[in-house]
């Protein structure tokens, strides 16, 4: 068979075989007045991958290659892929340079170029433009002026198919001239119609109007879009047609009047009329159809004596009739699949038409060509397809690209530091998948997309590989509809980009400095903690397997039952609150977790969730607390876990609706938390009570905690006194907890008030397992738990020795020492401590920066007076500092006492322990006594919390609120009755988990939607930092918090398995954009990063981004210039009204009001280039 052979080796077969073929045959040719005319030099009058495969086809065919370029153009790929290449258009908008004719003849003729090709779009479709070449005397590689303008006419086309017979759309004679043309068609053949450009395809200037309302604003931007695509705006219009099969057939003709068909391709896949998905041949495509097809199509190229290549386009619809569309007389983006199942090169064969040879001297007859198995084109794009395809521009950080077996690459610009530009087509590159049958080479375009790396811009890639796996496409028809009536096409698999969104952030903590808030300037050590040896093997059984097999009623049983004192840990989280501002990370918990389970395996509980933990891990740290709970839940299956629960606040610092406490708690407990440890920060019995039937609820043990105040021991102090601690007792008692808790926050327990109090619990309840909780701010923290032990409690609370003492807990070490060899002993290992706080020594060390020792040195007896919970004593000896007070932190801690007694003598937990401190520093910066505060309660401006406490929003004090003090501050403000979730309406999960849907583009867990319903502002921000960042628990502490030193090297695991080797290579200069570029190696490939300077920017003006939680701020859906504003200040508009036009890649986008209202203020103007979500106006409602 002789046939034009693709590339320059196929079988051993190539350029030299087409050379024996054309000597063979040129000497029997009889045409008279042709000559064969080599050509040597080849100029493409166009960009990008078309033109780099024009490049390669001339280079196999020894022929020399000239590039043109815009100036926007100059990095780009094709301009260095050919022999020579020119600046064109200088001065000119990006796509008028590769449309100003006049520079690209003049480049040609001064450079001796023998034949120019004009590729796709811009120029190929424009007769001028090929007689321009003629003109000149540089041959046109395409068909000759006057049929480029036959076929570029959409109307005159049609006219000349139904002279051959082609059976036609309902459509226009000729381009119509005005609206009023559209409108008398409208009406002549009814809605649906659509717009086409006359002069140019590829879905550019194409519209469907579906009704009469539509009609004037899709006329002005069909026209608009023609007029910039093709530099004519003129339109035809016909009828649409619903659902058609879009076939296509290629054709080749050479000079002597032979035209030649290469079968026919699918290209229905399509969205805004542009080809997503193409194949060839057109899958379950009746035979009999293919014949009239291709027979059509030769017949409609002979007859306007059509040579060189090109396309007949058809609609075929549901019945099986096909309709002529239009004829792309040029090299169709698709060709590819052709080329893949014929065997053909259809670039050499157009070149070698132009040179004047025939297409039997080619080897090209039509009983040669046949079709050789299935091929797959899909053209990754830079665009969103979650946010209607949308093109995307930056650079391209990371390339990687598909390949193997079965698979042909053709781009351009494809390649690590690229820049995608928004001026241009947002194709990056073709990928082309060959195999025996659909199905199969389905599967290799799977697994080549599958391997595909784009970093730094959005791509349409999980789109194309759903696609790919949908059975209508494997195994059935497809229409133009098939997008459309597809939604699951759009259930995107995220890309995890994880390496590169992990440099990202590395590179911002070296530009900037750390994500979370330093209280001081320290720096982590540089020493990593040795975790020390853990046995193989499951961990022994501990408390948990009993709650597991017994239930919580048989837990308390057991924790009754058990011989000896039980201890609770609360290492993984009230120590590390108290000490280290609760800024310990899930990253140095796990690594120690599996010694734990091994050698603690006889706790009552590890304390490690819940509390101000869960809205730190997002808030300041960048984890998800509930992969905290399930991560530790993995490592640690022996031990129970126990959480603190706020009542009715659950883990926040307000009410919530009584169902979002249920159903936390549900969600808690299905993920591994064990006891609830419940209290309120008032001991207000109702919520309190709330609190424990959602523990119990869900299936949780039930730790109802009293917290303790003031002094039982002290007759003077008798407030709070043994018989008020006892009937609460009784009440929690008969509510139903299984475990009674004594929640000491502050440290306020001394050892014989610890006697007297425990004592007469045991003795109310001698079956109720008790529990202790202290701080050991005073010193007397091991003493007061020694006594609490001596006088029946079952557990007590302990902090391994380096984690112990002062704000935190009494020592782990110091509890096990003391009770060994007697009834109380622990049965905990003393040299297990040693090796478990030498673990958490060095860990400390990481967490320098938040360390309470960095401004507090000791503990202070003067707790017992001023009562500050542990947590909260470091944190205001922090900001005492912070705020230049560190030397008055006595003031504070005595306006503290002042501003509990103005308050009635509260019992000081979160939250209400933040509103005496808010009060305290109130009085600290205002140099008030309490005397003043009360005198002058009715003037002051008391903080919030103070004020929504004296309101009620966080329930009822004992005693009642002080008076007159809280009517002098309430004025006339409303006041709560009774419990403050009472009066809530139920939370709407649906209507949360729709919203939290829309912001998060994909399926939103049951753990996100708890942590929106308890922070749904700090739950925002921390999926937007993971969306930037990704997830960063991976790294160790010190490059979290600080960053890689350059020239260091380290290694980073993301998951079982997989390593990433980093080295950190160089900080760039500043440059305009306010940007630093951050150089590494990674796994031994440069990679970079930008990183925006937030301190230079801020002495550097930059447009404005919407805000996203602004409903009247309107920013850009896509990077692109403003090509219409429709709008004007102070005009009023309707919530879906067209606001402005923008314009990327060629396509126009009409952006629409949100909302209705006002246009307050217009931040860009007409030619205006925005980046993706600038601001564009503000609506006020």
């Amino acid at each position: 068979m002789l046939m034009l052979r693709l590339g320059v080796v196929r079988g051993g077969r190539g350029l030299l075989e087409l050379q024996r073929v054309s000597h063979l045959h040129r000497s029997a040719h009889t045409a008279p007045n042709l000559e064969y005319k080599p050509i040597k030099k080849v100029l493409v009058a166009n960009r990008g991958e078309i033109a780099i495969r024009v490049f390669r086809a001339c280079t196999e065919l020894g022929i020399r290659t000239v590039a043109v370029y815009s100036e926007q153009d100059k990095g780009q790929m094709h301009r260095q892929k050919a022999d020579e290449a020119y600046l064109i258009g200088k001065g000119l908008l990006p796509v008028a340079a590769y449309l100003h004719i006049p520079d690209i003849i003049k480049v040609a003729k001064a450079n001796n170029v023998d034949a120019i090709h004009p590729g796709y779009g811009f120029l190929s479709e424009r007769s001028d433009f090929a007689q321009a070449c003629m003109d000149a005397d540089v041959r046109f590689i395409g068909p000759t002026p006057e049929v480029v303008r036959k076929m570029g006419d959409k109307v005159e086309a049609r006219t000349i198919a139904i002279q051959a017979g082609v059976p036609v759309v309902p459509g226009t004679d000729a381009p119509i001239d005005s609206m009023k043309d559209a409108q008398e068609f409208a009406k002549t053949y009814g809605f649906p119609i659509i717009f086409k450009a006359a002069y140019g395809g590829g879905g550019r200037g194409m519209r469907v109007v579906r009704q009469f309302e539509e009609l004037e604003e899709n006329y002005q931007r069909a026209y608009s879009e023609a007029l910039s695509a093709f530099g004519n705006g003129a339109l035809f219009v016909e009828k649409f047609i619903e659902k058609p099969r879009h076939i296509e057939v290629q054709i080749l003709g050479d000079k002597y009047g032979n035209v030649i068909h290469l079968y026919e391709r699918d290209c229905s896949i399509q969205r805004r009329h542009q080809k997503v998905v193409e194949i060839a041949p057109a899958a379950h495509l009746d035979p009999h159809l293919r014949d009239r097809l291709t027979s059509d199509s030769v017949n409609l190229a002979k007859k306007v004596g059509y040579e060189n290549a090109g396309t007949v386009e058809f609609l075929v619809d549901k019945s099986g009739k096909h309709y002529f569309i239009e004829v792309n007389s040029r090299l169709q983006v698709e060709h590819t699949v052709t080329e893949e199942i014929t065997d053909v090169d259809l670039v050499h064969a157009q070149l070698r038409v132009c040179e004047g040879r025939s297409l039997t001297e080619l080897g090209l007859k039509q009983d040669n060509i046949r079709i050789n198995g299935y091929a797959i084109q899909c053209r990754v794009t830079t665009e969103d397809p979650a946010r209607g395809f949308q093109p995307d521009t930056g650079r391209l950080e990371v390339f990687r690209s598909g390949e193997g077996m079965g698979i042909r690459l053709d781009s351009a610009s494809a390649f690590p530091g690229a820049v995608i530009s928004p001026h241009y087509d947002s194709l990056l590159v073709k990928v082309i998948a060959s195999g025996k049958d659909l199905p199969t080479a389905a599967a290799k375009m799977n697994r080549a997309l599958a391997e595909f790396r784009v970093r730094g811009v959005k791509t349409n890639i999980p789109f194309l590989q759903n696609v790919m796996n949908t059975d209508q496409f494997l195994y059935s028809t497809v229409d133009t509809q098939f997008i459309d009536e597809n939604p699951d096409l759009f259930n995107l698999k995220p890309v995890q980009n994880r390496a590169q969104k992990l440099l990202h952030y590395l590179g911002h903590v070296m530009v900037n400095g750390p994500t979370t808030p330093i209280p001081v300037k320290a720096k982590p050590s540089s020493i990593d903690p040795v975790v020390p040896m853990v046995p193989l093997g499951e961990p022994p059984v501990g408390f948990r397997d009993v709650l597991l097999k017994e239930g919580p009623e048989g837990f308390a049983r057991a924790v009754r039952a058990h011989k000896g004192l039980l201890l609770m840990d609360t290492t993984f989280r009230d120590a590390h609150q108290s000490l280290l501002a609760t800024r310990v990370r899930t990253h140095d918990l796990k690594k120690i977790a599996p010694f734990v389970a091994h050698n603690f395996s006889n706790l009552y509980s590890l304390e490690n969730w819940g509390g101000a933990t869960f809205d730190v891990a997002m808030r300041f740290l960048w984890e998800c607390p509930w992969r905290r709970l399930q991560e530790l839940r993995a490592l640690l299956p022996n031990v129970p876990f126990q959480m603190l629960l706020r009542g009715a606040n659950a883990v926040g610092y307000t009410n919530y609706p009584d169902n979002a406490v249920f159903k936390f708690c549900e969600v808690a407990k299905e993920n591994g938390m064990d006891i609830f440890r419940v209290f309120d920060s008032l001991n207000y019995m109702p919520n309190m009570l709330l609190g424990m039937e959602a523990a119990g609820a869900a299936g949780g043990v039930v730790e109802a905690a009293i917290s303790y105040t003031g002094d039982v021991s002290d007759p003077m102090r008798q407030k709070y006194s043994l018989e008020y601690y006892l009937k609460l007792a009784d009440e929690l008692v008969k509510a139903g907890t299984h475990i009674l808790a004594i929640k000491d926050m502050a440290g306020l327990l001394k050892p014989e008030a610890s006697r007297q109090l425990i004592g007469a619990l045991r003795d109310r309840f001698p079956e109720m397992p008790i529990h202790v909780h202290t701080h050991d701010t005073a010193g007397a923290g091991v003493a007061a738990m020694l006594a609490c032990a001596e006088a029946g409690a079952d557990v007590v609370d302990v902090a391994v020795d380096s984690m112990a003492g002062m704000t935190s807990q009494p020592s782990m070490g110091a509890v096990v020492a003391c009770t060994m060899g007697t009834e109380l002993k622990t049965g905990i290992s003393l040299e297990r401590v040693f090796d478990y706080s030498e673990y958490w020594e060095v860990t400390r060390g990481l967490y320098a920066p938040f360390d309470c020792t960095a401004t507090m040195k000791s503990g202070n007896a003067d707790v017992y007076e001023n009562e500050i919970p542990g947590g909260q004593y470091t944190n205001l000896h922090f900001q005492a500092h912070s705020m230049g007070l560190g030397n008055k932190f006595k003031e504070v801690k005595k306006a503290y006492t002042e501003a509990n007694k103005l308050l009635g003598d509260l019992i000081k937990v979160t939250p209400s322990s933040k509103i005496v401190g808010d009060l305290a520093q109130f009085m600290v910066q205002n140099s008030l006594t309490r005397a003043q505060v009360e005198e002058q309660a009715e003037e002051l401006s008391f903080p919030l919390s103070v004020v929504e406490f004296l309101q009620g929003h966080i329930g009822i004090p004992y005693g009642g609120f002080p008076e007159p003090f809280r009517s002098k501050v309430l004025k006339s403000l409303p006041r709560l009755e009774g419990r403050p979730g009472a009066s809530l309406p139920p939370m709407d999960f649906e209507a949360l988990e729709k919203q939290l849907k829309q912001m998060l583009g994909d399926e939103v867990s049951p753990e996100d939607l708890m942590s929106a319903a308890m922070y749904p502002k700090v739950f925002q921000e921390f999926k937007e930092f993971t969306s930037n960042f990704g997830p960063v628990d991976c790294l160790n502490t010190r490059l979290f918090l600080d960053g890689p030193k350059i020239a260091e090297e380290f290694e980073v695991e993301i998951e079982r398995g997989k390593i990433l080797h980093i080295k950190a290579l160089a900080l760039g200069d500043l440059t305009k954009a306010g940007q630093r570029e951050v150089f590494f190696e990674l796994n031994g490939q440069l990679r970079s990063v930008l990183v925006k300077d937030t301190q230079a920017m801020k002495e550097m003006h930059f447009h404005p981004k919407a805000l996203k939680d602004v409903r009247g701020q309107v920013g850009t859906p896509m990077p692109g210039k403003v090509v219409e504003m429709k709008v004007k200040e102070g005009q009023q508009v309707e919530k879906g009204q067209p606001l402005c036009v923008l314009s990327a890649m060629k396509m126009e986008t009409v952006v629409n009001s949100p909302i209705s209202g006002t246009v307050a203020k217009i931040y860009a103007n007409t030619d205006s280039s925005l980046e993706l979500d600038d601001l564009i106006l503000e609506i006020k409602e």
